[in-house]
């Protein structure tokens, strides 16, 4: 079990490495990848407006979300903010200017790659108030009790094991803090051949889960007041075009839940 889960993490890291080095979004397939237009293409369907995409350091934005978390963080000046699979710095940049000079936003990822991005990209935009680690979102390189506000943006979906990132995450908050995630999950149970495509792990499908098993990992890390803000359909045929057999199977959720 945990040779295949080192597998998996292995696949993902490898597939954004080399999606950072060609400069070309998380969908493998090459239907929607390759330049900064097609992310901000992507960036305004999953619902970020032109001026949070224009406010950022070119480079940082990937489009590689599903979801805009940071708009529905409720984001305050002086938070302390987390970014789960922070790649090359989107969200958490977003973030930093909300939370403000009295504000902190800590960005993890697995993949060096994306952190020496998000790093060229913090320089580039001058921020002083964010940094990112090279970590594991399964073992947070974060102390206990730390963070105001965890956001993470199509991420949690590519772990093997989800049960232990909302553990991690819970273990960070401090008691009142917030959880804000943009994700993927399963309507209905993938076609066999996505299952078990590399691609697909790569493109975010082949990991999700389903709805009900995913806020019931959120339950057993002991988050409360866990509520779906918003639900719909993914553009998987436009964004993925390998994976049409998976467009009623993919739902992108939004969820809010606290640490009492």
């Amino acid at each position: 079990m945990e040779r295949a889960k080192n597998k998996i993490k292995n696949i993902v890291r490898e597939g954004y490495a080399k999606a950072i080095i060609q400069g070309s979004s998380c969908c493998s397939g090459g239907s929607c990848c390759g330049s900064a237009n097609q992310a901000q293409k992507i960036s305004k369907k999953v619902g970020y407006s032109d001026a949070e995409i224009n406010a950022v350091p070119e480079g940082a934005n990937l489009g590689f979300g599903c979801g805009n978390p940071v708009a529905l963080a409720s984001l305050r000046e002086g938070d302390i903010v987390l970014d789960l699979g922070s790649g090359a710095g989107f969200d958490a940049f977003l973030a930093a200017q909300r939370v403000g000079k009295t504000g902190r936003v800590i960005g993890v990822d697995m993949t060096p790659e994306m952190i020496a991005k998000a790093k060229e990209n913090t320089k580039k935009g001058e921020y002083s108030n964010v940094e990112f680690r090279l970590g594991e979102i399964e073992k947070l390189p974060v102390e206990d009790s730390s963070m105001d506000v965890i956001i993470s943006n199509c991420v949690i979906n590519l772990s093997p094991d989800k049960e232990t990132v909302f553990k991690e995450a819970y273990r960070v908050l401090k008691a009142g803090g917030r959880l804000m995630v943009s994700d993927l999950v399963l309507a209905k149970d993938l076609p066999k051949e996505l299952k078990d495509s590399v691609a697909a792990y790569i493109g975010c499908l082949a990991g999700a889960i389903k709805r009900d098993e995913y806020l019931g990992f959120m339950r057993i890390a002991g988050f409360q007041d866990i509520k779906v803000i918003s639900e719909s359909g993914y553009p998987v045929d436009a964004m993925f075009g390998n994976f049409e057999s998976a467009q009623d199977a993919i739902v992108s959720i939004k969820v809010s839940a606290m640490k009492r």
